[in-house]
């Protein structure tokens, strides 16, 4: 296996907040675990699909903004936020205090950004009128904002850009940020998604489409990727923040990384506003493109982290894709079964566990899969995790509108 050096970036911090658990390790052991995180839901109470999968408790400590910003953002923005700071005190900075704020860029994505806002505004204007809308709507709801406050509370004054590519918004900004590392217009990126989505109105727009899991008898079990009984996806929320640098500038201080973060690729089906092209045929494009940019052959890949939602359409398009393109057989894993779809913010979490995976040694289990209920003829880890020696995986992320982000990701010592 050979990578191309100069293309590579380093992921030298890493910040979680999913359903899994608040924080990185937090998360990491919770996906181990195997376990969906998916319950009733009291805000989706009496509709059609009344179950979720939600961040956990977050005890004030872990929540707290602080100096008195809280209360101007939302919901997204706050776990954009925090998760920045795990990743940047990860990645050995003092937050604001030991870099160069000039040279630091942010990108964050998301998909529906404030759309929980906009619901719960909506009815306070059908409610009683103009006055009873809150001044901090649109800071609330615009999409770049969860990239200006990480900014703002970072004292990163480089380029601060927001992505928006639906489902793929987490992985398109992280390969924005690459790009910005290799063009020299920053020295320091810190990028990933997030998103805080789970509403009434969002939820059975969703349901309307025929997304989602229609299983209110048992929502753990609904979520099952890659399986053949499997019915749609379970909404979800959470946030995910990677720092990245150049590798020699991370060796300079003495950090290691993670993983790599060696090549992108980025295509678009141009086939419907919501179903995949038949095959994963453009979305070849993008994994072809992501590995010829890491200077990989598709044989030297080792792992999968699929984008898996559990849907009949995608997951064949999926699975076609990697029989297809990787037929030598890695390992696949699916996140999505333990921590459900958190649209925008899915594509930096499953690169976050993507780099974890290579750090550890360790495959994550896809949960509600078993050999058994397996759909298709891939080697997906079920039941426990599996111990590898990762050198090289791809991680993919798909969305409506056809968008197709793949990014590939090695190990340091590879």
């Amino acid at each position: 296996m050979t990578t191309t050096s100069s293309r590579t970036v380093a992921i030298t911090g890493l910040g979680l907040i999913t359903p899994a658990g608040v924080g990185r390790e937090a998360t990491w052991e919770g996906v181990l675990r195997g376990r969906s995180a998916a319950a009733e839901d009291p805000e989706l109470k009496e509709l059609p699909v009344d179950f979720s999968c939600r961040v956990p408790y977050m005890t004030p400590e872990q929540a707290r903004i602080g100096g008195g910003k809280s209360w101007r953002m939302g919901q997204f923005t706050r776990l954009a936020v925090l998760a920045a700071r795990e990743a940047v005190a990860d990645a050995g900075f003092a937050r604001g205090g030991d870099w160069d704020g000039a040279r630091v860029a942010v990108v964050i994505g998301s998909g529906l950004a404030g759309a929980a806002h906009l619901e719960e505004q909506s009815a306070r204007f059908l409610k009683g009128g103009p006055e009873l809308v809150a001044p901090t709507l649109i800071p609330m709801l615009i999409s770049n904002m969860a990239a200006g406050e990480v900014a703002l509370d970072l004292g990163a004054r480089g380029p601060s850009l927001a992505t928006e590519s639906a489902c793929a918004s987490g992985a398109s900004a992280l390969a924005v940020a690459r790009d910005l590392l290799l063009s020299g217009a920053c020295d320091i990126a810190v990028a990933g998604g997030t998103e805080a989505a789970v509403t009434p109105v969002i939820t059975t727009g969703f349901h309307r489409m025929g997304a989602l899991s229609s299983r209110t008898d048992e929502p753990a079990a609904a979520s099952r990727p890659f399986a053949a009984d499997r019915d749609g996806f379970v909404i979800a929320e959470g946030a995910a923040v990677c720092v990245l640098e150049r590798p020699a500038d991370a060796a300079a201080r003495g950090r290691r990384a993670y993983a790599l973060l060696a090549g992108a690729g980025q295509s678009t089906d141009a086939h419907h506003p919501t179903a995949p092209a038949p095959g994963g045929a453009v979305a070849e494009s993008a994994l072809r493109t992501a590995l010829a940019d890491a200077g990989l052959a598709p044989g030297d890949i080792d792992h999968v982290n699929a984008h898996g939602t559990s849907t009949p359409l995608n997951d064949h398009a999926e699975a076609d894709l990697i029989a297809r393109v990787l037929p030598h057989g890695p390992s696949v894993t699916a996140p999505k079964g333990a921590l459900g779809h958190s649209l925008g913010a899915a594509g930096a979490i499953e690169a976050a566990l993507t780099a974890l995976t290579i750090h550890h040694g360790t495959v994550p289990p896809v949960a509600n899969l078993t050999p058994g209920n397996l759909d298709f003829p891939l080697d997906c880890v079920t039941g426990a995790p599996r111990p590898q020696d990762v050198r090289a995986a791809v991680t993919h992320s798909f969305g409506f509108g056809g968008h197709n982000v793949v990014l590939a990701l090695t190990s340091p010592a590879a």
